[in-house]
């Protein structure tokens, strides 16, 4: 339910973005190629962050201290 609230808002965000840069005088296949090159350009880039956050902190975060969690276990807190 949270991603696809994210992505109805991302999808927004860059429909005004849109509707803006055709305020500014510039052609609609211009604003709308620009549009859907700067959504792709989130999308990867949500992406990625994702995946570098999941290699970096595989079994989680601790909800106490914020430390990564290693054998299932915090290691401050336990």
């Amino acid at each position: 339910m949270l991603s696809a609230k994210r992505e109805w808002i991302l999808i927004a965000g860059v429909m005004l973005f849109m509707i803006g840069l055709l305020g500014t005088g510039l052609a609609l296949i211009y604003s709308v190629i620009i549009a859907i090159g700067l959504y792709a350009a989130i999308k990867v880039y949500v992406g990625r962050k994702k995946l570098k956050i999941a290699r970096d902190v595989p079994e989680g975060i601790c909800v106490q201290c914020g430390s990564s969690i290693s054998g299932g276990k915090c290691p401050h807190c336990d």
